[in-house]
C-alpha cells in the first residue's frame, strides 16, 4: 500500500496536467453544439472524465482504432486509474511503436511513477531543449484530437457545402483544417450519414494555397481523380495516395498555381504527422487512409476542404436546392430550344471549356445545337456542391441524355452568382 500511495503522490501532478488539457478543450467555443453547458457549481459535483460521456442519441462513428485506444488511456488517467492506463499505454506502443503521441503519454506515465510530472511530455531539460519543436507538435496534436472528440457535430448534421448528392455518389469527404479532422460520409437513401472521422495533417504554412511551393493546403470543392498504386510510390506516401483536382476551375479562374495535392498516408517511421507538416497535401495515418481508399470512387467522390466546417440540418438546405434547381432547368430549357442567343445568355463573358478559345467553344456549341434538332435534354443524377467565400460558387455534376438516345455524357459546370443571377464560367465533360 505504501508503494501504491507513493506512486500516486508522484502521478497526481501528471493527472492534473492531463485533466487540464482535457478541460481546456472542453470549454472551447463550439457553434455546432446546441446542448446547454452545465452551471459551474453543478459541474463541480460531476466526476471528471476524459473524454466526456457521449450523448445516448449520438452514436460512435469513428473507427480509428489507435486513436480510440489513446483516448481511452486519457479517460483512465482522468479517473485516476493509472495502473490500467499504464497497461493500456504499454499495449498501444507495442502495437504501434511509431505512434509518437502514444509514446509521449506512455513516457509520462512511467516517469510519474518516480517523480512529479511538470509538463506534458516531461523529459530532462537538456533533452527538452533539443526536442522542443517536436514536443510542441505532439502537444498540439493531442489538443486537436481531444478538441475534435469533444466538439462533435450534432447527430444528423452535414457540412453546408453538400447541398445535394446524386445517388450514384456513394461517399463524400469533408476536411476541417481548424480541427485537423477529416470526415467520411456515406450517401444513403436517407441522406448523408457520418460513418467515420480521422485526425489529419495539412500544409506546413497552413491553408489557402495560391501558388506552387507555398506549402499550403488548398481550400475549396474538389474530386478524387485517381488512386495511385502504393507499390509505385515512395515509402514517404505510406499506404497509397488519392490525388484531387487542384487547381479546380475556380482556382484556375483566380490565377492559382501548383498541383500534386493528394490525400496520402504517412511514412513507416511515423504513425501520424504533426498538424502542420505537409507540403500542401492532406495526410492520414495509414490504417485510416486504407479505410478511405476502400470507400472513394474516382471522379465522383467530392472532397470539401474548409478552414472550418459549418454544420447544418439537411432540411435547412432545401430552399437553396429548390432555388438552384429552377436555375439549372432554365439553362436546360434554353439549350433544348436550340436558340443560340438565348443559351449563351447563361454564360459569363470569360467562360472556358477545357482550353477552348471563346470562338472555338461557340463553334462547338453551335454544332451541338444543330445535332439536337430541337430534341429535349434530360438531366439525371444531379449533384450540387456550394462553395462560398468572397464569391458564391456552385459546382454542378449531372448526366445529360438527349431525348431518343440510349447513352449520354456526364457534365460538370461551375456557376458563379453575379448579383441576383447565376452564370456558368466553366463547362466540360467528365
Amino acid at each position: 500500500m505504501k508503494r501504491v500511495a507513493a506512486a500516486l503522490f508522484f502521478i497526481a501532478p501528471c493527472l492534473a496536467l492531463y485533466l487540464a488539457l482535457a478541460v481546456s478543450t472542453a470549454h472551447a467555443e463550439n457553434p455546432n453544439h446546441s446542448r446547454a453547458r452545465p452551471h459551474p457549481k453543478a459541474a463541480k459535483k460531476r466526476p471528471v472524465s476524459v473524454p466526456a460521456a457521449r450523448a445516448k442519441d449520438q452514436p460512435e462513428v469513428r473507427d480509428d482504432e489507435a486513436e480510440i485506444r489513446l483516448i481511452e488511456i486519457y479517460r483512465l488517467i482522468g479517473q485516476a486509474n493509472t495502473r490500467e492506463a499504464l497497461r493500456k499505454a504499454e499495449g498501444l506502443v507495442q502495437d504501434h511503436p511509431n505512434f509518437q503521441l502514444a509514446q509521449l503519454v506512455y513516457g509520462d506515465l512511467l516517469a510519474g511513477l518516480t517523480r512529479p510530472i511538470r509538463v506534458l511530455g516531461d523529459v530532462p531539460d537538456t533533452t527538452a531543449r533539443a526536442a522542443e519543436p517536436m514536443l510542441a507538435e505532439l502537444r498540439q496534436e493531442s489538443q486537436l484530437r481531444l478538441r475534435a472528440l469533444r466538439e462533435r457535430p450534432a447527430p444528423g448534421m452535414v457540412p453546408s457545402q453538400f447541398l445535394a448528392l446524386s445517388p450514384q455518389t456513394k461517399h463524400a469527404i469533408a476536411v476541417d483544417a481548424s480541427r485537423s479532422r477529416l470526415y467520411l460520409f456515406e450517401n444513403t437513401t436517407a441522406g448523408l450519414k457520418l460513418v467515420a472521422d480521422y485526425y489529419i495533417s495539412v500544409g506546413k504554412s497552413g491553408i489557402e494555397k495560391s501558388a506552387e511551393g507555398d506549402l499550403r493546403t488548398p481550400l475549396g470543392v474538389y474530386f478524387i481523380t485517381s488512386n495511385l498504386d502504393p507499390k509505385l510510390l515512395r515509402d514517404y506516401y505510406g499506404s497509397g495516395a488519392l490525388p484531387i483536382n487542384y487547381p479546380n476551375q475556380l482556382d484556375v479562374r483566380r490565377g492559382k498555381t501548383g498541383g500534386g495535392i493528394w490525400l496520402h498516408g504517412a511514412p513507416p517511421t511515423q504513425f501520424s504527422r504533426a498538424p502542420l507538416a505537409t507540403d500542401g497535401c492532406v495526410v492520414l495515418a495509414n490504417p485510416d487512409l486504407e479505410r478511405i481508399i476502400k470507400a472513394v470512387e474516382i471522379r465522383s467522390t467530392p472532397v470539401v476542404i474548409a478552414q472550418s466546417l459549418k454544420w447544418v440540418a439537411p432540411q435547412s438546405l432545401k430552399a437553396d436546392i429548390t432555388s438552384f434547381e429552377a436555375v439549372l432547368q432554365g439553362w436546360n430549357r434554353a439549350k433544348s430550344s436550340g436558340d443560340m442567343a438565348r443559351l449563351t445568355a447563361w454564360y459569363t463573358p470569360d467562360f472556358t471549356s477545357h482550353g477552348k478559345t471563346p470562338a472555338g467553344w461557340m463553334d462547338a456549341l453551335q454544332a451541338e445545337l444543330k445535332q439536337l434538332r430541337g430534341r429535349g435534354i434530360q438531366l439525371k443524377d444531379v449533384s450540387y456542391l456550394r462553395w462560398t467565400d468572397s464569391a458564391d460558387t456552385m459546382v454542378v455534376t449531372f448526366g445529360e441524355l438527349v431525348k431518343g438516345a440510349n447513352t449520354g455524357r456526364t457534365m460538370r459546370q461551375y456557376w458563379t452568382r453575379q448579383g441576383s443571377q447565376w452564370k456558368i464560367f466553366f463547362e466540360g465533360t467528365i
